[in-house]
């Protein structure tokens, strides 16, 4: 069944491929972005080549007034919402003693911050349509909270953000709101500097492989998957798990007897 989907941050990059990807499955989208205009025009511009739906909406999503009017706007434009994506996020390499304000400011802000300006704005309506589903798009390493170098904000961002999809899908569960996140790993376009070799599966992983799972939550018959983390990694979460542990494990071993 059709749905009518916001999409923060869908300009382009991963919000983008999603937003053509749902709009070919015949859902109308609304293409948010903040500064990157002329990229959500091209994607607008595919989508209504290939036959679909879809509005743009610039927004800085920086307070609440921000998320309600962004809302309001795409009420107007399309009579409804019923789902929400935060994808938004800006993802910054500076290291922990080089991040200005700006930048520590704006990794937060991008990512919890943004979420909860739209999932409040958008609430009322997911709760009204009785179908209401909000994605949350993590990390591969939002539920494994450690080192984060570099771009601490906005890991840290991430990591709320998967506190938030627990705290909502226990909340709006008697709304008939589902709350999920979908965590991918290293993406084939990410400007993260891990090497192939240490992708367990040989290869990065890619915006269909998020796509696939983001359908699955869309479907009426997951109205009961509630509250979950799906990592789209290739195990590269698990694998730098294991290493952590090796490493934790030597650490042990070299401290003095009844210390470890």
């Amino acid at each position: 069944m059709e749905r009518t989907i916001l999409i923060t941050g869908s300009a382009k990059g991963l919000g983008a491929a999603l937003t053509r990807g749902l709009a070919k499955d015949g859902h109308q989208i609304a293409i948010h972005y903040r500064t990157s205009r002329q990229e959500a025009e091209e994607t607008l511009a595919a989508i209504a080549k290939a036959g679909g739906k879809a509005a743009i909406f610039g927004n800085p999503l920086a307070s609440l007034a921000d998320g309600e009017k962004l809302v309001g706007e795409i009420i107007a434009r399309f009579g409804k919402l019923d789902t929400l994506i935060n994808n938004a996020g800006v993802f910054n390499r500076s290291r922990f003693g080089e991040l200005t304000q700006a930048e520590w400011d704006e990794g937060w802000a991008s990512t919890a911050s943004a979420a909860f300006y739209a999932t409040r704005a958008a609430l009322p309506h997911l709760r009204g349509s009785g179908r209401g589903r909000i994605i949350n798009i993590g990390d591969a390493k939002s539920d494994q909270p450690g080192l984060a170098e570099p771009a601490m904000s906005y890991y840290i961002g991430k990591v709320g953000l998967w506190m938030m999809t627990q705290t909502l899908a226990a909340t709006e569960a008697p709304h008939r709101v589902t709350v999920n996140m979908i965590s991918p790993g290293v993406l084939e376009e990410s400007i993260c500097s891990t090497p192939l070799a240490e992708m367990p599966m040989g290869r990065f992983s890619t915006p269909e492989d998020v796509l696939g799972p983001v359908r699955l939550l869309l479907k009426d018959s997951s109205g009961a998957l509630t509250g979950s983390n799906l990592h789209v990694s290739g195990g590269w979460h698990l694998a730098s798990l294991h290493a952590n542990a090796i490493n934790q494990a030597g650490s042990t071993k070299s401290l003095p007897d009844g210390t470890g």
